[in-house]
């Protein structure tokens, strides 16, 4: 009887531990998730929110933050591909919003970084294809392979394609952390979101945005090295060398 009590009494007081810690656990993802949102918001210039052309234009304020940022490029995150050639709805409003920003002169370069793992997913040859057909010089758009994440995406541009400056574009869910990731390896940006339309599994998206910003702020106090390196291809020359087709 005396055992059965210990055991209980021992089952009870590691319920209350494992309570506390999961409370404890709880409270610090959400104190993350709205530190990193909260200092990052300001840096959103724009919210592209439809699909007219005319609503990626810029207000004579919006460009003059943007062209006093004197930015290097307009990065363009990866969001996955339909198929060899098509991009997602995500993706393609990335992109449209991405050339009518160089359109406008807001950069005289873009950087498509993306997911080049595999042969069966080259999200760079889609990009790169869409943005060549939208009439944008071959010389002025440069592609990162390796973007296999945000953090790998924001390390490269600064240490492969020795960005010092930059405009982001991506939707505002992940804009937080790409605008945070890019500040805290010295990176200069500001951000214009696409978002267009509602996303098909937008909630379960932006649930697993709360966990990534957590994991990449952890990320960014090590600021490990991204999984791949490589030779410099500055963003200041032609970006014809990275295309890789």
């Amino acid at each position: 009887m005396y055992v059965l009590q210990r055991i209980r009494k021992f089952i009870k007081i590691a319920l209350i531990i494992l309570i506390v810690a999961a409370v404890v656990l709880g409270l610090a993802v959400v104190t993350v998730n709205s530190y990193v949102v909260n200092k990052e918001k300001s840096y959103i210039v724009k919210a592209v929110k439809g699909a007219d052309e005319d609503d990626a234009k810029l207000s004579s304020a919006q460009k003059k933050r943007l062209q006093e940022l004197d930015p290097d490029c307009i990065m363009v995150l990866g969001c996955g591909i339909v198929d060899y050639n098509t991009p997602t709805r995500m993706l393609k409003d990335r992109l449209d919003v991405a050339i009518a920003l160089y359109q406008q002169g807001v950069a005289p370069k873009i950087l498509l970084t993306g997911d080049n793992g595999t042969v069966s997913h080259n999200e760079i040859h889609v990009m790169l294809t869409y943005t060549k057909k939208a009439g944008v010089p071959e010389k002025d758009i440069f592609c990162d392979h390796a973007g296999f994440s945000t953090y790998d995406s924001m390390y490269r541009a600064r240490s492969i394609f020795q960005v010092k400056n930059m405009v982001v574009v991506t939707q505002s869910y992940h804009m937080y952390r790409s605008l945070y990731i890019a500040r805290k390896l010295g990176l200069s940006a500001l951000g214009v979101s696409a978002d267009q339309k509602t996303y098909h599994g937008q909630s379960a998206r932006e649930i697993r945005e709360v966990l990534a910003r957590n994991k990449d702020f952890l990320k960014c106090i090590r600021k490990p090295s991204s999984v791949l390196g490589g030779e410099a291809i500055p963003i200041t020359g032609s970006g014809v060398s990275s295309h890789g087709e």
